[in-house]
């Protein structure tokens, strides 16, 4: 039988110190969150229709974390992520058509159609991937953070993983050399309650994942992950603290994904009913809405008028991700070694 999960109840919020969030702040917010919500509508659609091969897991329930935490970074700041991470991708700037296309195996793809949905790359945008083995990102994220320490460059490399990767081990030998040499680190915890399909509580025998790192001597928050503005807020705060020399901070952002674990997840785990309580009443796009339109900064036609931009550029995304060209065959040979000139 389906265990209910936590997220129904928001958590204590962080306590950070950030610069009150102006009108054009609030609605480019809505924006980006609605941009994830309608990519990956419409990432599941072609999913569907056997464009999109593989694995494909979906971002939709968490917007807020990637828009929320982007919001406060610096330019040169690094994001990596797990498998979950065409929302991150976005949010980075990456151009909607290249992550589609990338989805759908195309040349014009951000890994010329080689990385597919979890595999994606963009040095450009500071986004140093999506990988599939869960966990692994965690010392990949570490070592960017102990790059940026070396350079002196001010940056802070913000990783994130997911509920089930916060017991697989790395993770916390990443932790320990983190501390020891105070890394410029922010780990993010998006804890979706289920993994792929256990529970937390089954799964975990410390269920408040933010105090993984007190033996480490790492400071951590707990954090409602379905509301942009407190993600905002704490992200700031540990962002602060781990560009001002005080070494990693970890933040657990308490959220739910309203789809399966991947596309190919019915998600029978859980009940219907426990999904459609926590869309109806902490949703994050609804809830910045709400925000938005109590404080009359937008009402019903500004916000429909920007939900229709969204579905154009969304539209445009799909139909080219459709139409582009297949890489040539030769690129299987590409990209393969690191090619330098003879010394």
């Amino acid at each position: 039988m389906a265990r209910a999960a936590k997220a129904a109840k928001a958590p204590a919020k962080a306590v950070g110190a950030v610069d009150v969030p102006s009108k054009d702040d609030l609605l480019k917010y809505y924006r980006e969150m609605l941009l994830i919500r309608r990519f990956e509508e419409r990432a599941g659609q072609l999913y569907g229709m056997g464009l999109i091969g593989g694995f494909c897991h979906l971002y939709i329930g968490q917007e807020a974390i990637a828009v929320g935490m982007q919001s406060i970074m610096k330019p040169g700041d690094q994001v990596i992520t797990g498998y979950r991470d065409h929302g991150h991708m976005l949010t980075c700037g990456m151009d909607p058509k290249e992550v589609m296309a990338e989805l759908t195996g195309r040349a014009a793809g951000a890994s010329k159609g080689k990385g597919g949905s979890m595999h994606m790359f963009s040095t450009s945008a500071h986004f140093y991937g999506g990988h599939g083995i869960v966990g692994a990102q965690v010392s990949l994220g570490t070592g960017l953070g102990m790059a940026n320490r070396y350079r002196d460059n001010g940056n802070v490399a913000f990783t994130y993983f997911g509920d089930g990767a916060a017991n697989q081990g790395q993770v916390y030998e990443s932790f320990n050399m983190a501390e020891l040499w105070s890394l410029p680190v922010v780990y993010v915890i998006e804890n979706n309650q289920y993994a792929m399909g256990t529970s937390v509580e089954r799964s975990s025998s410390e269920t408040h994942l933010f105090k993984r790192g007190n033996s480490f001597n790492i400071q951590g928050a707990e954090v409602d992950g379905m509301d942009v503005l407190a993600v905002r807020e704490a992200g700031a705060m540990a962002a602060e603290h781990a560009r001002s020399g005080k070494g990693p901070f970890i933040l657990e952002m308490k959220t739910y994904r309203y789809r399966g674990h991947s596309m190919s997840d019915p998600a029978k785990y859980r009940t219907r009913e426990e999904v459609d309580a926590v869309r109806k009443t902490r949703d994050p796009i609804d809830h910045l809405q709400e925000r938005l339109e109590s404080l009359g900064m937008a009402d019903e036609a500004a916000l429909k008028a920007i939900d229709a931009d969204v579905k154009r550029i969304v539209a445009e995304a799909a139909e080219f991700a459709r139409t582009a060209p297949e890489p040539d065959p030769s690129e299987l040979y590409t990209d393969v070694y690191l090619e330098t000139a003879a010394q």
